[in-house]
């Protein structure tokens, strides 16, 4: 009886595909195994703005060298054999990959720990040191203070020496930009921050995509905001400062203020809102920060225009083979039928 439980919750060392949400639903990606019945709305012609967006996330490596291999925690991803360290780099540098594909004008900096063993040789790529706490039970608090260490940095930067408006776009380092999010900022031109959101009445914010506009007046305004949230997580929410905190932090600032209208969740329709001075731009996750299946509001398939893709938790391992696939075959479409098909799969490094 032992063995047999053991067995069902063995985790494949391979992807198997599965039941794909959305077929036969209108603008919803149609597949047949991995191959696109029909074609993602990718921008055929790029916003222009892409040259004046940083892709900002937070990531730290500890005591570890590319040398130090310890054969339990290796895992193979197609013909990859990875030990923890090599794993977690090649996530950091898939995750600049995706957005070097889709705005390869585009910048990447990550905000790291002064005494993190992180090394990056990649063009338009830098490193960000940032003293604070990093361990895992306290990585999520540290992240909203680095966005904010750095938002006050390059407030500072820009009172100093004014220079061409660059936008910022915080990210987890789990998540592949599949398509050039530049329009956010050009069709979106009076907003200060924006977030994205489903419809989860417990969670209905995600911190994995937090976009701020480049000038003075949003910069400021997204600072004091996450300030806010940083005051509401470390009162409130302590207790789930490994995870979710920061989630339920935001949503408690967005929601506690008067006259906040909670059921616009519940379309995935992009909104604006007032949020305590805060021009706030509402995302729907579904095209900006959409989870393979198991994740609230992901049920319907996978919209062709979607534009970021998170792989949350166990999902990483899919990172990884999305990339390779991408790799050999070169088709975006294609590739988000392997994302899409392989959603349920239970797998984890």
């Amino acid at each position: 009886m032992e063995e047999r439980h053991k067995q069902l919750n063995k985790k494949f060392d391979h992807l198997v595909l599965g039941h794909m949400a959305g077929q036969g639903l209108a603008n919803r990606l149609q597949c047949q195994g991995t191959k696109a019945l029909n074609r993602t709305h990718s921008s055929e012609r790029r916003s222009g703005v892409d040259g004046s967006i940083t892709f900002v996330t937070v990531f730290t490596i500890y005591n570890t060298s590319l040398n130090d291999v310890d054969d339990r925690s290796n895992r193979v991803v197609v013909n990859a054999s990875y030990n923890k360290f090599g794993r977690s780099m090649a996530l950091l540098n898939v995750f600049i990959n995706f957005i070097q594909l889709a705005m390869p004008q585009s910048k990447v900096i990550i905000l790291t720990d002064p005494v993190s063993d992180l090394s990056v040789q990649r063009n338009r790529v830098s490193l960000y040191p940032i003293q604070g706490e990093y361990s895992r039970d306290k990585l999520m608090l540290q992240r909203i203070r680095s966005y904010i260490t750095f938002l006050e940095t390059r407030l500072q930067q820009l009172s100093q020496k004014p220079t061409d408006v660059i936008h910022y776009i915080f990210t987890d380092s789990d998540i592949a930009v599949v398509d050039d999010l530049g329009h956010v900022f050009r069709d979106h031109p009076n907003f200060h921050l924006a977030l994205t959101f489903r419809n989860n009445k417990a969670q209905p914010l995600n911190s994995g995509f937090i976009a701020v506009k480049g000038t003075q007046e949003a910069m400021l305004r997204a600072k004091l905001f996450l300030q806010e949230v940083l005051k509401v997580y470390s009162t409130k929410y302590r207790n789930a400062s490994r995870m979710l905190g920061d989630q339920l932090a935001l949503a408690w600032v967005v929601m506690s203020k008067p006259h906040f209208d909670v059921r616009r969740f519940s379309k995935a329709l992009a909104f604006s809102e007032d949020v305590g001075g805060t021009s706030v731009l509402f995302l729907p996750c579904s095209l900006y920060n959409w989870t393979p299946p198991e994740g609230a509001g992901q049920f319907h398939g996978l919209p062709l225009d979607v534009k970021v893709v998170h792989f949350k938790g166990s999902r990483k391992r899919l990172m990884l083979e999305s990339w390779n696939f991408y790799s050999s075959y070169r088709d975006i479409s294609d590739m988000l039928c392997l994302i899409l098909g392989s959603g349920r799969t239970k797998y984890d490094f």
